[in-house]
């Protein structure tokens, strides 16, 4: 079952990680799914679906905050800016989207379930 409490603040996290420490990456989100996975507090499988999710969650919003402000920032640019932004941008982040999702669900998953299996009773 969700913990949405866990999978807010994973993605949250997920998030602040993705647009901030892109070099760190990996490293941030090992943090995060292991964070997500011991708040969730529910054992192995319980920790990989919530932090699964919140990876999910953190990947989708993060590549739309990337759209829009690559539409928006081309459309400054020229009066068919936004439209050339959007159409470019739009091509790339469907497969960002598609490629993140798999890497944040893989990442976050697998140490979630570690912080998860950490922070079980059972």
């Amino acid at each position: 079952m969700t913990k949405w409490s866990a999978v807010f603040i994973g993605f949250i996290f997920a998030v602040a990680v993705k647009s901030f420490f892109a070099h760190y990456e990996f490293v941030g989100l090992l943090i995060v799914g292991f964070i997500t996975g011991y708040i969730a507090h529910s054992g192995a499988l319980s920790g990989l679906w919530n932090a699964a999710v919140a990876g999910a969650l953190g990947t989708i919003i993060a590549a739309i905050l990337f759209v829009l402000i690559v539409t928006f920032g081309g459309s400054f640019a020229g009066m068919f800016g936004g439209l050339t932004g959007f159409t470019l941008s739009g091509v790339a982040s469907i497969i960002t989207i598609i490629e993140s999702l798999i890497y944040y669900a893989i990442v976050m998953g697998i140490t979630g379930a570690v912080g998860g299996a950490l922070a079980s009773k059972n």
